[in-house]
């Protein structure tokens, strides 16, 4: 497979803002000399001395370590969250300012008519009414939280002003010189709960993928490519529902026979008829929205896990956290400390971790009593519904009810305002009037009825649109003090729904899953529903108390990693379509290996393992590559291929010559199987249900997936010889003729692309912003989860975004990095400067106690109250 294979599924929408004249015009300011470092520098911010802040009551000092990083320390917990807000404007306002136009779809304010589909998407969702009224819901010291961050980010508003607020407002200028950022408000801050919930909503790409591929396959068929979870061989988080978090596959030497093992999953298709082209629209409809966190489907995920101290050096708890989104330029995460001067009960915060640049608090961390990290549960939190519609009226069980509707207008620069109608059904907004995409879905379903097609639209049910108390949970995390503390603040926590993991200075270790998560009448959540009868309706969500959780386990640790939260048994549905657990089950061997040795964890071992690049499912494939090599028709690529792979260790290290051969065998098999048999946009993307699709069909070397007439294939054995055949000669293309000068990094590179403006299409504007390639290691659901699509390319696109180790024991011997730096400022020091120790696998010291901050401080900057 010489050539890409064109992408269907975009997981960013490029911003295309400017145009030949702006190119030339920016080269001419970059090329300056004096003018272009002064309009690039001058956002640069203070960060030692002494500035006044208004709202302050009291002076705030920052101390800021050698790459950067903020601890603020302040009297009162006003003061902390006015400074924060300060000190995030100073470093990341553009990114601020440029989430909350997404948020509240507004971007084409920003950038002219191409952003008006993701304005209308956006406003037909209604993400910045549901932040208003999330607003409404908050408890009076959160709502005081809130403003006096949204005041911090306003201080600094009031004296900074385009270019001096970032590089971004000087681009934005020569094409929309009008813009002025409008001031903070606390829904700005609230709305990113929608984004964040969005990039990690639910199964909807799962349901849409189900859809397309019964356009041209049977039931059996989608079920071998939609495989249930294997119990049998990777762990569940808990045991309830009869999981068992210690059911491993070790982890495989080379010349170790094939796997076999796998588990289907039974598929219950709603009228499984053709959608064809028509939902091949949707597809790219849904993954062209914003992704701001990461992208949605096969391998993404995260890692979490929590050692007790049992099994620990210091007999404390020791926590890991990293979690798996999309590769961003800034990071997503902004690393703080947030520091009371005095812990009180008026003062309760002694926290810090990593936080998000328009949003109080600390998202991950640790306080000065305990710890926690995040992984996306996964739940089955959105449906499709299939609706009647007459004029201003639905169909529901058997009435007319009308239409729910609004009009909202969208301000667009440069061109003409548009105005949009929204309209409603109980289940939610009707997305059908978004554009052709849904609306050909709906005009497929009349037909299968034989009813007029103008009748038939879709909602989308969502629990996201329901204003929730997540807004008040960030709080309670940073300020708890204990479990319960803990487990009350996870019960506000309602979207997104996360594996939440904790430890404590007193040995305590535990497990949560929150959450709104709903109860179905009828279905599964796997396909669009009919929604003119309560049949299928949403009963309620599970309640709280049901939700998985685990406290103190016998075992003495916790893995969590997108697997099953529960085993096949437990009594309600959180979804269909869990990650495959491949992650969880290493994570579990490098843990066991450790225990079973009587080796005590340390700090050093959990960042190891974070760093593990162990290939489950090369370690499944290459001993039937072998074997096929073997046979008298072999090939010499063949032959050459298996010698090399001889004594492979299974590990996707960066200077691994074996690890590049057979990540193109594995991006050339996946198109040979499937890419004539399926619809083109369900191509394989190569991640974990992928391993489980082909470790289950190497156990029928006569199923028909292995036949192609095309290429000559019949089976198994003749399948993997020509994919292993035509890899060899791909590899010697890409990475020249000599296999002993292979290296995985040499194909598998990061490139930090900036979040709005680093794929404007202007080669200038993406040299200003955008920094690598660096060349790394790791893979797609391996631990080390540098993640590449198939359809695309070796390169990365998702990421560990941070790795976090804390230690219970001595908080100050905890370690942290971030994927990028500090600065959301091109051309600052702190841009990209922990991306090396990143790209390695390495941390960085994180001090917390106040001796270690100011220790640590490489600059101290005092915020003063002022006018």
């Amino acid at each position: 497979m010489g050539e890409d294979t064109p992408r269907l599924r975009r997981h960013h929408r490029v911003l295309r803002v400017v145009g030949g004249v702006l190119a030339v015009v920016l080269v001419l300011i970059v090329i300056a000399g004096g003018v272009g470092v002064w309009t690039i520098t001058r956002s640069f911010p203070q960060t030692a001395g002494s500035v006044d802040v208004p709202g302050l009551t009291k002076p705030v000092t920052v101390y800021r370590d050698d790459v950067g990083v903020p601890q603020l320390e302040a009297s009162t917990a006003d003061d902390l969250f006015r400074a924060q807000g300060y000190v995030h404007a100073q470093d990341r306002f553009w990114e601020m300012d440029f989430r909350r136009h997404v948020t509240a779809g507004r971007l084409s304010e920003m950038f002219g008519a191409s952003q008006v589909p993701t304005d209308t998407f956006i406003r037909t969702l209604g993400w910045r009414r549901v932040a208003e009224q999330e607003v409404k819901l908050l408890d009076p010291a959160s709502l005081r939280y809130y403003q006096d961050y949204a005041d911090g980010v306003n201080a600094y508003l009031k004296k900074h002003s385009g270019a001096e607020l970032s590089l971004e407002y000087a681009v934005l200028g020569l094409q929309n010189a009008s813009y002025r950022p409008e001031p903070w408000t606390p829904a700005d801050s609230v709305a990113w709960l929608k984004a964040m919930a969005w990039d990690l909503r639910s199964n909807l790409e799962d349901e849409i993928d189900r859809a397309l591929l019964a356009t041209k396959l049977k039931p059996e068929q989608v079920a071998q490519l939609h495989p249930g979870y294997p119990y049998t061989g990777h762990p569940t988080i808990t045991d309830l529902g009869g999981g068992d978090p210690r059911a491993v596959t070790p982890d495989a030497r080379p010349g170790a026979a094939a796997s076999s093992a796998s588990a289907a999953s039974t598929l219950s298709v709603v009228d499984p008829a053709a959608y064809a082209s028509k939902l091949q629209q949707i597809a790219a409809n849904v993954d062209a929205l914003p992704q701001l966190i990461g992208p949605a489907g096969d391998g993404i995920g995260s890692n979490s896990w929590v050692v007790g101290g049992a099994h620990t050096a210091s007999g404390k708890p020791l926590l890991a956290n990293d979690p798996h989104l999309g590769a961003a330029l800034p990071s997503v995460w902004y690393q703080m400390g947030l520091h009371c001067t005095t812990v009180t009960p008026e003062c309760p915060f002694d926290v810090a971790g990593f936080s998000f640049s328009g949003f109080p608090g600390i998202i991950i961390g640790h306080n000065d009593r305990i710890s926690w990290g995040f992984t996306n549960l996964g739940p089955d939190v959105a449906d499709l519904f299939v609706e009647k519609v007459t004029g201003d009226t639905y169909e529901y069980d058997g009435k007319q009810v009308p239409l729910q509707k609004r009009t909202e207008r969208i301000r667009v620069a440069g061109g003409t305002d548009v105005t949009i109608t929204v309209r409603s059904t109980l289940h939610g907004p009707i997305v059908t009037d978004i554009g052709d995409a849904y609306a050909v879905i709906a005009k497929d379903q009349a037909g299968k009825l034989k009813v007029p097609a103008q009748q038939f639209q879709l909602s989308l049910a969502w629990t996201a649109l329901t204003p929730g108390t997540t807004a008040n949970a960030i709080f309670a995390f940073d300020a708890a003090r204990d479990w319960g503390a803990f487990r009350t603040a996870a019960q506000a926590f309602q979207v997104p729904s996360q594996n939440l993991v904790y430890a404590d200075v007193d040995g305590n270790i535990g497990y949560q899953a929150p959450g709104l998560i709903p109860v179905r009448s009828a279905g599964d959540g796997t396909v669009p529903v009919p929604g003119w009868t309560s049949r299928f309706g949403w009963t309620g969500t599970i309640p709280f108390d049901q939700l998985p959780s685990v406290y103190d386990p016998p075992a003495g640790y916790i893995v969590t990693a997108n697997n099953a939260a529960v085993g096949p048994g437990y009594p309600a549905l959180i979804t269909a379509d869990w990650d495959q657990g491949y992650r969880a089950n290493q994570i579990e061997v490098r843990l066991s290996r450790l225990f079973s040795k009587g080796t005590k964890v340390t700090a050093a071992d959990m960042s190891t393992i974070q760093s593990d690049t162990y290939d489950a499912n090369a370690a499944t494939l290459v001993p039937v590559l072998r074997e096929v090599a073997a046979k008298p028709d072999a090939t010499s690529d063949l032959q050459q291929a298996a010698r090399l792979l001889d004594r492979w260790d299974y590990r996707d290290d960066a200077d691994s010559a074996e690890a590049a051969y057979f990540a193109v065998f594995w991006r050339e098999l996946l198109h040979d199987m499937f890419a004539r048999k399926i619809p083109a946009a369900t191509a394989p993307t190569g991640g974990d249900r992928w391993f489980s699709v082909v470790q289950s069909l190497l156990a029928e070397p006569d199923s028909a997936w292995w036949a192609d007439s095309h290429l000559g294939t019949s089976d198994r054995d003749s399948m993997i010889a020509y994919a292993a055949d035509r890899a060899w000669g791909e590899t010697r293309r890409l990475l020249g003729g000599d296999p002993a000068a292979w290296r995985w990094d040499r194909l598998h590179t990061l490139t930090l692309t900036n979040a709005s403006l680093g794929e404007s299409g202007v080669a200038p504007i993406e040299w200003l912003f955008n920094r690598g390639p660096w060349h790394v290691g790791g893979g797609s659901s391996l631990v080390d989860a540098t993640g590449w699509d198939a359809t695309v390319g070796y390169t990365v696109g998702r990421v560990p975004s941070m790795r976090m180790v804390v230690d219970l024991a001595d908080f100050d011997k905890s370690t942290w990095i971030n994927l990028t730096g500090a600065s959301g400022h091109a051309f600052d020091k702190h841009y990209t400067d922990q991306t090396d120790l990143w790209a390695t696998g390495k941390t960085r010291p994180w001090p917390f106690s106040a001796a270690a901050v100011k220790k640590a401080a490489d600059q101290t900057l005092t915020l003063r109250p002022g006018t």
